[in-house]
């Protein structure tokens, strides 16, 4: 399923359920962003797919007929992530069932598509970034000065001609919704706290009702949220170049035709394998970062791998059954997988310094019985 992208320039895979509002990006260990010098082609991305590309068999398989990266690459990307999952999040994230809920939800966003004008027009952009070879957004807005709120970022980029819905705003769309997530294994440990130290039954029920729907909310906000990681692990979501080289200075004759919808549409559906996506996604790592950080290296390291998908793309690493082209979008694909797994665990690492209630009290010192969780902190008038 493909979508015609707005403002008229062009054709994007996917669509979105994007939020409307980010969070800080300015300054935080920015790194250099990578430059267009005629040689990325043969650099650190190329070499990747050289080294494996012997071990390419064990990643192809037979697929049915489905969209990759539209339903099929989705629903890897998220469900993998929470398999991927270490035992130290609560159970009701990691099991089967929540694992299978949360995969089909990461293609939700795709299917959200036509559902209005109104609706269309605001969500479609927060699927991707348009990122210059020099890493700034369209040339003008460089990717580690990135204003704290869209609001901001839409007069940034009007200043220069532009607008959030012409350069896309998948950053903001990722942050927001990590910031809900963050907000929801808040609220969750505080219901789990509350019914422990509930005084009466009715307190405790009130407690364990609230545990139930929280835990409901949660997979639901992952699944949705889920797809905007997908989404940025495809170098053609988070580049000026997302379907064909375009109108930019071409010295190494990379193609202008249409390839986005093919390599992440027919080629991934009739190539890949769902096991070669999960084996290529190890343990979690911690960053000791910003969420805000940890996007862009996500955002910076798809971008990094633009240049190689075109030069791979004009020696024919493509074509149907190709080692190499099979072994790029594998790893990409678990890049996605391991940016959201990861993305989820620091969630909730930092859901016990996140504030609850009214007036807010943080959740360390509810779990801490500093503070005691009752049902007027969560919900008097």
């Amino acid at each position: 399923m493909h979508w015609v992208r707005p403002q008229g320039a062009g054709l994007r895979v996917s669509s979105a359920l994007a939020h409307s509002q980010g969070a800080p990006f300015t300054g935080i260990g920015a790194h250099a962003a990578p430059k267009h010098d005629g040689r990325m082609g043969t650099g650190r991305g190329m070499r990747a797919i050289l080294w494996v590309a012997a071990a390419a068999a064990a990643v192809m398989g037979s697929v049915g007929p489905c969209w990759a990266w539209g339903a099929t690459g989705h629903e890897w990307v998220s469900g993998i992530a929470i398999e991927k999952l270490p035992d130290s999040l609560p159970a009701f994230v990691r099991t089967p069932e929540a694992a299978a809920e949360i995969a089909v939800m990461g293609r939700e966003l795709d299917r959200s598509k036509g559902a209005g004008k109104t609706h269309d027009a605001e969500r479609d952009p927060g699927h991707y970034v348009d990122l210059a070879d020099d890493g700034s957004v369209e040339g003008v807005l460089p990717l580690d000065q990135l204003p704290e709120t869209r609001e901001a970022y839409d007069t940034a980029l009007r200043a220069k001609g532009l607008t959030q819905y012409k350069a896309g705003y998948l950053p903001y769309a990722i942050v927001d919704g990590w910031q809900q997530l963050r907000k929801d294994f808040a609220y969750w440990r505080a219901a789990v706290k509350g019914a422990e130290t509930a005084r009466t039954t009715e307190e405790r029920a009130w407690f364990e009702k609230d545990r139930a729907l929280r835990e409901k909310l949660t997979l639901r906000d992952i699944g949705i949220w889920s797809h905007y990681g997908a989404d940025a692990s495809q170098p053609l979501h988070v580049s000026v170049h997302y379907n064909g080289w375009g109108q930019y200075p071409n010295p190494n004759g990379y193609t202008t035709r249409k390839i986005h919808a093919y390599i992440e549409g027919e080629f991934v559906r009739r190539n890949l394998a769902r096991a070669g996506v999960a084996d290529l996604v190890g343990s979690y790592q911690p960053c000791g970062c910003s969420i805000e950080e940890r996007t862009r290296v996500l955002l910076r390291a798809s971008l990094a791998e633009v240049e190689p998908l075109y030069a791979l793309e004009k020696e024919g690493g493509f074509k149907f059954g190709d080692p190499r082209g099979i072994v790029f979008a594998t790893a990409r694909l678990a890049a996605g997988a391991t940016a959201v797994r990861d993305m989820i665990v620091q969630a909730w690492l930092e859901s016990a310094d996140t504030p609850v209630g009214y007036p807010m009290v943080n959740v360390r010192d509810i779990e801490s019985g500093k503070v005691r969780a009752t049902r007027e902190l969560f919900g008097a008038d």
